[in-house]
């Protein structure tokens, strides 16, 4: 009789994660998470915070920022989520995510104050706030220079919110997560508003009107600086290149030129640039150990131009380096090639009409064919409509995840956007990349044909592996 292995200690921890509620399912209360933090010491003030809200374009930006925060000497933590393919993701310092045993220790150590603060409340903490309770002991104990936390839902009442911002950047926000955050943009735009606190210089990205003027009426309230993506600081230029793009940014005390990226597309410039004004705001304001050496100038007060002069401006050898060095993993990454195979988590209208545009411009394909697996409490509709003028036939499939609409009515909806015969169902994520590779190679051009797997962080996570794209760690 063959003998069942034990759980490692690493599978242990991700069980007991795994098995608590998630956030949305729950009061939404910061009372737990204040708890918690409180009985481990308050690790989340061991360290300045740049805190990240927004709809689309967050955990891109948070690398960014991180990849050029870690450019410049510091030791850095960087909080993201969701994860493509491991628990650990979510949580790095210095740019890795904590091996299986540090996480494990982290979470043992956390465990019994998780425990107490359980048997405190009617409702056990959920699996974010433990994730980032986890989170910010890691980065007090590593210890880290500065900590780059991105918010997981919201922002008003997402855990991560214990934390005050020395910056608070708000990325480009978008209809999505209606059912937990509101249905109009207003409503969505006040809770992501709400990390903004009045110690914080504010970081706003390119937003539609109605959200910019709810930020920007929460800025006024509490007497916070902000920088203004078009205003204050923006892109000036952008060139496609081999790999990415040529860029020519101006942040908050310069202009930067000559700025390889990496990543493709007009919106991962923009988030580019908010990443650049996060860090010259950070920099110019906020005086960490590992830049003992930078006179912190006093903090811009309200209303304040940003725009007084080059004292604040980041060295731009650095800048180039430090953006050419960033990656953001399933933001149209190229999988493979042969045909091209590109891996996009997108799963809103808003993210993928940016996606859209992306792939006409940056990849020039004359045949493409799309893998879809998404969430059925999203937008599918829209995002299908997004999708139709470009993909020559679409394959609709599920991934790992139990919110994964059911093919069979993924279909159906495809089906009545696409025209039933441009629509085909694999119940497989595996045999659906297969047969959009077989459609796009159809013609027998592989230079102009190309594969779109999309839908989610949990679609480009499952096509990653599946495809076995190198990690670099």
């Amino acid at each position: 009789m063959s003998q069942v292995s034990e759980p490692s200690d690493y599978q242990r921890a991700i069980g007991a994660i795994m098995a608590r509620g998630v956030e949305w399912e729950i009061d939404p209360t910061l009372d737990r998470i204040r708890d918690l933090v409180d009985v481990l010491g308050e690790p989340h003030r061991a360290y300045p915070v740049i805190h990240i809200a927004g709809t689309n374009g967050k955990s891109s930006t948070a690398r960014l920022i991180e990849s050029l925060l870690r450019e410049r000497g510091l030791r850095t933590g960087l909080f993201t989520s969701p994860e493509m393919t491991t628990l650990r993701e979510r949580i790095a310092v210095d740019g890795e995510p904590l091996s299986e045993e540090r996480f494990t220790e982290t979470f043992d150590d956390v465990l019994p104050y998780v425990q107490l603060i359980d048997n405190k409340h009617r409702t056990d903490l959920s699996f974010f706030e433990v994730l980032t309770a986890m989170a910010f002991a890691a980065f007090a104990d590593a210890p880290v220079d500065v900590a780059v936390v991105e918010a997981g839902m919201g922002g008003v009442w997402d855990a991560t919110n214990v934390a005050d911002g020395a910056v608070a950047v708000i990325t480009p926000i978008g209809l999505d997560h209606t059912r937990y955050l509101g249905d109009t943009l207003e409503e969505i735009a006040g809770e992501k508003a709400g990390i903004i606190k009045p110690e914080s210089v504010a970081v706003l990205a390119q937003q539609p009107v109605e959200a910019a003027e709810v930020l920007l009426r929460r800025v006024v309230e509490i007497g916070a600086p902000a920088a203004r993506e078009g205003v204050e600081y923006g892109v000036l230029g952008r060139d496609v290149a081999v790999g990415g793009q040529m860029l020519r940014l101006r942040g908050l005390h310069g202009v930067y030129d000559e700025i390889f990226l990496p990543l493709f597309g007009e919106h991962q410039a923009g988030n580019a640039a908010t990443a650049l004004a996060a860090v010259e705001a950070f920099a110019s304001g906020t005086p960490t150990r590992g830049e003992a050496n930078l006179e912190a100038a006093t903090r811009i007060a309200p209303g304040e131009s940003f725009l007084g002069g080059e004292e604040g401006q980041l060295d731009p050898a650095l800048v180039r380096s430090g953006f050419a060095k960033s990656a953001s993993p399933g933001r149209l990454e190229v999988a493979r090639t042969g045909p091209t195979v590109l891996l996009d988590s997108t799963h809103n209208p808003a993210g993928m009409a940016a996606t859209v545009a992306t792939v006409t411009e940056s990849f020039g394909f004359t045949r493409l064919a799309g893998v879809l697996a998404i969430a059925a409490d999203k937008d599918v509709a829209g995002v299908l409509d997004q999708l139709e003028p470009v993909l020559e036939e679409l394959v609709v499939t599920r991934n790992s995840s139990p919110r994964s609409m059911p093919p069979e009515e993924l279909a159906e909806l495809a089906g009545s956007i696409f025209g039933p015969e441009r629509v085909h169902l694999e119940p497989r994520l595996d045999d659906a990349i297969d047969r959009a590779i077989g459609i796009a190679e159809e013609t027998g051009e592989y230079r102009g044909a190309g594969v779109l797997i999309t839908g989610s962080v949990v679609t480009a996570g499952d096509a990653r592996t599946l495809l076995r794209v190198a990690e670099g760690r």
